[in-house]
């Protein structure tokens, strides 16, 4: 991080006019590290939560009225939602999904007052048949507490219970809303840096939903596939393309270890799968982490996200698209480099963590092929320069690769 580049609360604050309005150009090129007193709030207009041009009453109403009526919605569906419990083992037998009366089931509660998982016996009781979508959902509840009582347990802020069972509910809401996705394993690991950062619950859940709408194709399960092969996939033609012999070294490697022949697909680079799958988080420090994530999505900034994310919830609702053309002008820098190149090359649109994870393995490309001989081996070279790593060199380097791959 350069001294004098990081975004200060001052020159945020008057980016604003009085009514709200945010003069978002004026702000991209300081995105080299940000305060830690305004984090979030540039998170939220980083990730589309809001239109720069909304006031702030019009987004005091966008994050607390919608929010606030589903958890009303799933209080009824079931009292644990926003009770400050957390539901560790299932609510309900995997029989309702055969259309038998779902009974209750035992419940674990989490106890921030003696610091453990307690038991708490409840009375088996019949109810009609629940519909398909409802109990796909309270199946997921205890995967989700399993993983929030285990989530960043180094950090003070989770040691208040308050903040965990905040935790829970905003990863039950979000299985609701995207049925589709649900709960998968990781979510905890995105949404833990929105409670941390922002206080307000409604805002934490907003900034994860909308960093979902580019991660959820990373936990989309398609028949035996989930949707990070893709990216695996992806970062295998890019390195086949501008290093052969290191592509090649991957796919022996992987053949070797795991037997079969050279497959020279995104099953050689499976090492990976959970950088791109929460985006370093646990390869990182919390704060380097955070650091390294705004850095990307400053590159990524598209100033019409917030139009294109209703455009888009208007479509799955039938309600059509306005067909607002794209403006260039306040975009990051690596999606200014997206536009340019969209007619050319359909592969323009590729994240950049994929070319993150491809300036990687070129930095440690001599010590891989001279000493890599096993996927062990592969993980620990790799381990050794992450926790060494400069966020703003790295985002240099993906985005020179980036326009190397489009040349080739």
């Amino acid at each position: 991080m350069q001294v004098g580049k990081t975004l200060s609360e001052r020159k945020w604050r008057s980016a604003f006019t009085p009514e709200g309005h945010l003069d978002k150009a004026r702000m991209l090129n300081r995105i080299h590290g940000i305060h830690p007193s305004i984090r979030g709030e540039v998170w939220e207009f980083l990730l589309g939560c809001y239109d720069p041009k909304s006031t702030y009453e019009e987004r005091e109403q966008i994050r607390q009225l919608q929010y606030a009526m589903w958890k009303e919605e799933f209080r009824k569906m079931d009292p644990v939602v926003d009770s400050g419990r957390i539901i560790t083992a299932p609510l309900i037998t995997e029989d309702a999904e055969n259309g038998q009366n779902t009974e209750t089931s035992t419940e674990l509660s989490y106890s921030a007052s003696s610091n453990s998982s307690a038991s708490e016996e409840m009375e088996s009781t019949s109810h009609p048949p629940l519909e398909k979508k409802v109990i796909q959902w309270k199946l997921t509840l205890h995967q989700i507490g399993l993983d929030v009582v285990r989530i960043d347990r180094t950090l003070v802020f989770y040691e208040k219970q308050e903040h965990l069972s905040k935790l829970w509910d905003i990863l039950a809401v979000y299985a609701w809303i995207n049925i589709d996705v649900g709960y998968c394993q990781g979510m905890s690991d995105l949404c833990s840096s929105m409670i941390i950062l922002l206080e307000d619950e409604a805002d934490g859940f907003w900034c994860f939903e909308r960093l979902m709408r580019r991660l959820r194709g990373n936990f989309r399960c398609i028949e035996s596939s989930v949707g990070v092969e893709t990216q695996l996939s992806n970062l295998a033609s890019i390195t086949q393309t501008l290093d052969p012999k290191l592509h090649q070294h991957l796919g022996t490697i992987y053949a070797e270890t795991l037997g079969g022949a050279v497959g020279g697909g995104g099953g050689d680079y499976l090492f990976a799968f959970r950088m791109l799958m929460v985006l370093f988080r646990r390869e990182f420090s919390f704060g380097d982490a955070l650091y390294l994530w705004e850095m990307m999505w400053a590159l990524e900034y598209d100033p019409d996200l917030f139009s294109l994310y209703e455009s888009e919830s208007a479509a799955e609702k039938g309600e059509g698209s306005n067909g607002k053309a794209k403006s260039s002008r306040q975009c990051g820098k690596y999606e200014r480099e997206n536009m340019k190149n969209k007619a050319k090359n359909s592969e323009a649109h590729l994240p950049i963590s994929v070319f993150l994870v491809a300036s990687v393995l070129k930095a440690k490309r001599s010590k891989l092929l001279t000493e890599a001989r096993g996927l062990d081996d592969v993980v620990k070279i790799l381990n050794d320069i992450i926790g060494n790593l400069d966020a703003k060199k790295a985002c240099s380097r993906a985005l020179k690769l980036h326009k190397k791959y489009l040349k080739e």
